[in-house]
């Protein structure tokens, strides 16, 4: 039965990437358009590709690194373990991550000038062509996500070692994430800064040395960051739902509830498969209703897909020691469908607060006609009122899930909620293809309907990447959740001898662990300030330098601000990075597993609240602006829209560097304490374990011998009891 099932879990794996696989080739095999619009592609393409060699250049050292520490600390303590399967469990994990996210923006850059030239077409065929590109996206993630897991378990069988491969994820969705959002967010406000507020010229225009790596960005932290992002939630709660499994079977792990969530993602991708073959749109209305209509058949499917694998499947949830069944399989399906309805539901919200044709960012639009000010109050107010009504149904989908399925219920909800993704993510990566080939219509010259029809494109990519960050915040909260319950089991801080947040070396973890999402997000926001400095002195450089550029008579550098920015992005994410790394591994080897369970539950709680808030707020200022580009409130050059400029530019590294940064905080540290529970235990020692028990046995004996020798003694008359007393001191010494 467990191979069969690990089969299966390889196989949709391989049908996903085969699918991509033939996606990638009816994108590339569409026309590319004039010979202009090829060299500023090809000059894109060349950019990401850049950057991303010399973002994997330092990941490789990162892995050789890691996997040396994990050879020598944790597969060495492990009994009987001649192979040494988490060291090679997390390269296979990180490897898997870097070529998914390679490929992915390989393809989302390439496709770029098909779609421009497809745009000349009509609406269909544009959203056709990039759409297409975005699937390539989400489905080399859950294919190479669910294959590599199923394979890693099918050859070690040990649920330990296949942590690894969620560790490897994690790390480079950690690196990926926040190099990528600095490179993105550094371009976007240097190219903002000296073009629209200082020069005046249009966004994209080729005038500006900036406009290339702005369009870059887009790529390296849009496509390869977020695949990156989702992958590691995708992995992560599959692994942590199969350990839940193996607590509740006893660590039988051929069990029903260890393979299940197996079957559930792979249902998941069938179901995606299918939904992105009916994606298209004839009209502009028509773009948002249909993405929407594709993801919503995946979910449909996906339901039916679970009830029969749950009918089929003989899993329940036992007690360990009388073997009483506590809850059954439907509960368990409940649980999956109330994961798949939160990320439906937490997706909704998001719109919400961030769609240009809602209350909330024509509020702040309003608020811009009075300056700057007032558009950062504005803003900010309604980033953190949209923290409420997701935080509430998180809260009510764990709450739900646990009291209908237990903790494995809890788990398999995140499971739920990612199954789908596939399609999820294609119509969020989707968006910077159609917003490169916006920019590559506006640099190459071409009519003025290809470029409204590209923005049509671009306009719903906006929202659909709003709603792909607050996806990914709850997808990210449900997965640490699960990791955390893993944690929690492993390190034996469950039940009766749970975490008690009175005790002194968990309240110094729980203040600790609030801290770090702050902490680290100043990291992240000071890199995107100190980058996008840099590049604007360098733009305002080349235009005083290059004679004839500002008249359209000369051509920028674009190369320099490409590899600037690069080089810039790349020193800055490591500081962040190592802090999300030691961190867990200082707190662990200090004070122990218990205030390290603080920790984790402090940073979880404060990095989605942050998360949230900060993606808001700042897809809202995106919006804000982009309502009044419209003609809202005087429109462009007015000075609503300067206000509006300066509220999306300190939107712009809250909703695409820090937000999204947050999501692999706190999954990473989460699955980083779990790795190495082996060396915190080595280093410090529970008191159960070295202490506490002995001394609890030497009491109870004492308090054996002593009970019937004091009630002699209190009947004995007065004058006995002196020497009766004196025996009674000599007995409980032997007790002792």
């Amino acid at each position: 039965m467990v191979r069969y099932t690990l089969y299966v879990g390889i196989g949709t794996g391989v049908l996903s990437l085969l699918v991509a696989f033939i996606f990638s080739r009816i994108v590339l095999g569409k026309p590319r358009g004039t010979e202009l619009m090829q060299k500023i592609n090809q000059q894109v393409q060349k950019g990401a590709a850049s950057f991303l060699k010399t973002e994997y250049r330092i990941l490789v050292i990162f892995i050789v690194l890691v996997a040396a520490c994990l050879w020598v600390f944790i597969d060495s303590s492990i009994e009987n373990n001649e192979v040494p399967g988490t060291t090679i469990s997390f390269i296979v994990g990180a490897f898997f991550s870097m070529l998914s996210g390679w490929i992915g923006m390989k393809v989302a850059t390439k496709a770029a000038a098909p779609t421009t030239e497809a745009a000349k077409s009509g609406l269909n065929a544009a959203l056709g062509v990039a759409f297409k590109s975005g699937a390539v996206m989400g489905l080399s993630v859950v294919g190479f996500g669910l294959a590599g897991v199923s394979a890693v378990y099918l050859i070690f069988g040990d649920m330990q070692l296949v942590f690894g491969f969620s560790l490897g994820a994690s790390s480079i969705a950690l690196f990926a994430r926040v190099g990528g959002g600095i490179f993105t967010k550094a371009a976007d406000v240097g190219a903002d800064l000296v073009g629209k507020v200082e020069a005046g010229i249009p966004e994209d225009d080729p005038r500006n040395p900036g406009v290339i790596a702005d369009n870059v960005g887009d790529n390296v932290g849009d496509v390869a960051g977020m695949g990156a992002d989702l992958y590691e939630s995708y992995v992560g709660s599959i692994i942590a739902t199969m350990a839940v499994g193996a607590y509740y079977s006893q660590k039988a792990l051929n069990a029903p509830a260890v393979l299940l969530p197996i079957l559930v993602a792979g249902a998941g991708i069938v179901c995606s498969i299918i939904g992105t073959l009916i994606v298209r749109a004839k009209k502009e209305e028509k773009v948002r209703s249909a993405l929407f209509n594709g993801l919503l058949l995946a979910s449909i499917l996906f339901v039916g897909c679970t009830a029969a694998v749950i009918h089929f499947t003989d899993v329940n949830i036992t007690d360990q020691q009388t073997g009483e069944i506590l809850f059954g399989k439907w509960s368990i399906f409940v649980s999956i469908i109330i994961g798949l309805a939160l990320g439906l539901a937490i997706g909704k919200l998001t719109e919400i607060y961030t769609s240009e044709h809602r209350g909330f960012v024509k509020f702040i639009a309003r608020q811009s006609q009075t300056g700057a000010g007032t558009n950062l109050i504005a803003g900010l107010a309604v980033g953190m009122q949209s923290v409420a009504a997701p935080l509430v149904l998180i809260a009510a989908a764990v709450y739900a899930s646990y009291h209908i399925a237990g903790l494995y219920g809890a788990a398999i909800s995140a499971v739920g909620m990612l199954s789908t993704l596939g399609i999820s993510l294609a119509t969020d990566a989707y968006g910077p293809v159609a917003d490169n080939a916006g920019g590559l219509a506006e640099m190459s010259g071409c009519e003025p309907s290809v470029r409204d029809t590209t923005d049509t494109l671009d306009a719903v990519g906006n929202s659909t990447a709003a709603i792909g960050k607050g996806f990914a915040i709850g997808s990210a909260a449900l997965t640490a959740l699960a990791l955390f319950q893993t944690y929690a089991q492993q390190a034996g801080i469950t039940g009766a001898t749970g975490l008690d947040i009175l005790s002194p070396e968990v309240m110094a973890g729980l203040f600790i662990g609030v801290m770090l999402p702050f902490l680290f997000s100043s990291m992240t926001m000071k890199a995107v300030g100190r980058a996008a400095s840099s590049l604007v002195d360098e733009v305002r450089r080349q235009w005083k330098e290059i004679p004839g550029l500002m008249e359209g008579k000369a051509e920028p550098d674009s190369e320099t601000c490409v590899l600037m920015t690069t080089k810039a992005a790349i020193r800055e994410m490591v500081l962040p990075s190592l802090l999300a790394i030691l961190s867990p591994i200082a707190i662990g080897m200090l004070l122990g597993t218990a205030a390290l369970g603080g920790l984790l539950a402090g940073a979880l709680l404060s990095g989605v609240v942050l998360a949230i808030m900060m993606a808001n707020a700042g897809g809202a200022w995106d919006n804000a602006k982009k309502y009044i580009e419209k003609g809202h409130f005087g429109g462009k050059g007015s000075d609503a829209h300067k206000a509006a400029v300066v509220g999306d530019t300190v939107g712009d590294p809250f909703k695409d560097t820090c937000g999204p940064s947050l999501n692999v905080l706190i999954k990473l540290m989460a699955i980083v304490s779990l790795v190495f529970i082996p060396v915190f235990k080595s280093v410090r020692p529970t008191e159960t374990e070295v202490s506490r028990a002995p001394a609890l046995e030497r009491r109870l004996e004492v308090g054996r011998v002593a009970q019937p020798l004091l009630k002699e003694r209190r009947e004995a008359p007065a004058d006995a009891q002196e020497s009766e007393g004196q025996m009674l001191q000599a007995q409980l010494r032997g007790a002792r």
